[in-house]
């Protein structure tokens, strides 16, 4: 059965993140497995650069076409990915109509408010509740979150929506793409606050510390530590040429809810050094492909003495298919009568 699923998110092009690119993948799996999505995003709208970080891009004004999109499309499920004016106003299109709708939580939205505004983090977690209240499901990526989540007094039924890695894409290839000094240690992602790449880069370890990615700390970053590359944004092959070429992935975040990024260095046969928090500790469960500790030198040290025959077949353990089927049977009817539907799953359609 050919099932009609809106997906909403003010997450996407021109932003390349782990939100986006798994967006990205779960509707095209969808589709290709037989169902029609309705994609809305920002891109469809009047918008304005959002404060602070003019590459995300603020939908206007959007609830009259949205409205107008969704009354069109009729859709059997509806999911509101994020938590900005487009999930607002699907969310205010569902209440209106007394539809069943789900959710997700992708980012640690009142961490970041509280780094680049200093908005207390209950504030903003109090806003979070009140948005996520009327969904049926909150789908979460690992368990940390979903505990976080429940401690910080959400009664919603949450669901797992993991995450998945383009294999075919991420491999091992030739080092000799960076010709620098080893041991190559990597970060790879948007170069802003909550990222806290001044962790990695204040560390005294030998070889080439890299930096692949651009944003709002980038011109900062570049003066304070000269010594570091910055080879800014890339996409594709490039960036699975560079991601391969490493010796040792350093993800410093302390606020990422997963990090698919962590799976693209694994993919390419590239360790991960990381601090031991929400995020890391629910990607790298297993010491053979990574290292977490508080002190990111010693994870660093440690992660450099790892097989990279280990890390790539544990990245085969995520994919996209199983991520899609995973969403794909969270979703809700929409509307009561449509509670009869039979689900099917993703992966075997995909098989057949």
């Amino acid at each position: 059965m050919t099932l009609r699923i809106a997906f909403i998110s003010d997450a996407w092009h021109p932003q390349i993140n782990g939100v986006v690119t798994t967006i990205e993948n779960t509707c095209s799996t969808l589709e290709r497995s037989g169902h029609r999505v309705k994609l809305i995003t920002p891109d469809q709208f009047k918008t304005m650069p959002c404060p602070t970080y003019p590459s995300i891009r603020l939908a206007l004004a959007c609830y009259g076409k949205l409205q107008r999109q969704l009354d069109d499309f009729n859709p059997h499920h509806i999911h509101i990915a994020t938590e900005g004016p487009l999930g607002m106003a699907a969310r205010r299109y569902c209440l209106n109509r007394n539809l069943a709708f789900t959710t997700s939580f992708h980012t640690l939205f009142a961490e970041y408010v509280n780094l680049r505004f200093k908005i207390p983090v209950s504030w903003s977690y109090g806003f979070l509740r009140w948005f996520h209240a009327p969904a049926k499901r909150i789908m979460v990526a690992t368990p940390s979150v979903e505990s976080d989540l429940i401690a910080r007094g959400f009664k919603n039924s949450m669901v797992r929506w993991s995450r998945g890695v383009d294999t075919d894409l991420y491999h091992p290839r030739d080092k000799a793409f960076i010709s620098l000094p080893r041991p190559v240690s990597m970060f790879v992602g948007r170069v802003a606050i909550e990222k806290n790449i001044d962790a990695f880069l204040s560390l005294d370890i030998s070889g080439t510390k890299i930096v692949v990615g651009d944003g709002p700390l980038l011109k900062e970053l570049k003066a304070k530590f000269p010594e570091a590359v910055f080879v800014g944004f890339q996409t594709g092959e490039h960036l699975a040429n560079y991601m391969a070429a490493a010796d040792v992935f350093v993800f410093p975040s302390r606020t990422d809810t997963f990090g698919i990024v962590m799976l693209e260095a694994l993919a390419s046969g590239i360790p991960v050094a990381a601090f031991p928090v929400r995020g890391p500790v629910d990607v790298i469960a297993c010491d053979k492909v990574g290292k977490l500790d508080e002190d990111l030198k010693k994870a660093v040290a440690k992660a450099l003495q790892l097989d990279a025959k280990d890390c790539r077949n544990y990245a085969f353990n995520y994919s996209w298919a199983n991520c899609t089927e995973q969403f794909f049977n969270n979703l809700v009817p929409a509307f009561e009568q449509n509670k009869q539907m039979i689900s099917h799953s993703v992966v075997e359609h995909l098989e057949k």
